[in-house]
């Protein structure tokens, strides 16, 4: 338990609203913790750390891995994560009359031992919203606060999406690369996972490369810090509008579908819109023959995945797919950072 006890004492109460927020030491720990919790998942080394205690998940949006995994992941724990849903909820909105965020996390402070947060792009009138919803959440509240994924980022994906390319590629990434192109399809997905990926691989020393359309530029302030984090590392960064190019010596690829920044209008989320102009890059769908021009590059993506769209069926599934592994290392990275910071 000595590793946990580290963690604890650099980390409990602290909030996890995005990765750039933490220091890497602060991050490997958690990933060294959530490979020992791996590795002892069944042994009852980690069976009893939150015996009693609850951990509130706080649903704007529905879920399946999320959900599922840190439901899991607080049973492993000892502990009980609570399913809350606004909608069930009297919370004050912009048109509704009702508790302030103050009092609700206030209260729900009494109760539980840490929230967590899911808030995506159909729930907010715009950009920014929901990342500012977890922040008020977070200033007000005495139990740590995370995001379980909002419209800006979503820390334990960047988390998980590590420790799958540590596993693949070894535990030293720097000088490997990183490909994160956009993904053609119906969709009108949010920047959350994308950006974290991008904010992680350049903290751990990657190249990156950002493939995208004209037109489909992600948040400012946060590519200026995947500038800055691959500056401070010494390792290239790059942005390109071709759908070819970005894959020439990948060693992974991280193929999504995102949405454009003028996706809202007059406080309106304008998803037909979106999806009718992402059906116009056909040639942007991750397939093997981009694959090939990477230096034996692995697949990922967050998950669920818009199969013959952002992707093709033989890439997904292929050999070097490792969409499987990622998704498990969810539970295993929020155990690790439920364990260290939950009190």
């Amino acid at each position: 338990m000595e590793l946990l006890e580290k963690a604890r004492a650099m980390l409990m109460g602290r909030d996890l609203l995005c990765t750039q927020d933490w220091k890497k030491e602060e991050l490997d720990l958690i990933l060294d913790l959530a490979r020992d919790m791996q590795k002892e998942r069944w042994t009852g080394k980690y069976f009893d750390v939150l015996k009693n205690r609850t951990y509130f998940m706080f649903f704007y949006n529905p879920s399946v891995r999320t959900r599922q995994s840190f439901e899991c992941a607080a049973t492993e724990l000892g502990g009980h994560a609570q399913f809350l849903e606004p909608g069930t909820m009297r919370l004050k909105t912009a048109k509704t009359a009702g508790e302030t965020v103050e009092d609700a996390a206030k209260v729900m402070s009494r109760y539980a031992a840490g929230m967590g947060i899911r808030i995506l792009e159909d729930k907010v009138p715009e950009y920014g919203a929901g990342w500012s919803l977890l922040k008020e959440y977070a200033l007000h509240s005495d139990i740590p606060i995370s995001s379980m994924a909002d419209d800006r980022f979503h820390p334990f994906q960047g988390l998980a999406d590590t420790m799958g390319m540590q596993k693949h590629l070894g535990m030293n990434l720097k000088g490997k690369k990183a490909l994160l192109t956009w993904g053609h399809g119906a969709l009108c997905r949010s920047w959350c996972s994308v950006q974290e990926f991008a904010l992680m691989a350049s903290r751990y020393g990657m190249d990156v490369t950002i493939a995208h359309p004209e037109g489909y530029d992600l948040d400012p302030e946060v590519i200026g810090w995947v500038k800055d984090n691959c500056k401070k590392n010494g390792s290239e960064f790059a942005i390109t509008h071709e759908a070819e190019e970005g894959y020439n010596g990948a060693h992974v690829v991280y193929a999504r579908n995102w949405m454009s920044p003028q996706a809202y209008v007059n406080g309106e989320l304008q998803k037909k819109a979106e999806i009718e102009k992402a059906l116009k890059f056909p040639k942007w769908i991750c397939c093997e023959d981009y694959m090939k021009r990477g230096n034996n590059a692995l697949f990922t993506h967050p998950m669920p995945i818009d199969r013959g769209q952002e992707v093709t069926d033989d890439v997904a599934s292929g050999k070097r797919s490792i969409i499987y592994d990622v998704a498990e290392n969810r539970l295993h990275v929020q155990k690790a950072y439920m364990a260290a910071t939950m009190k």
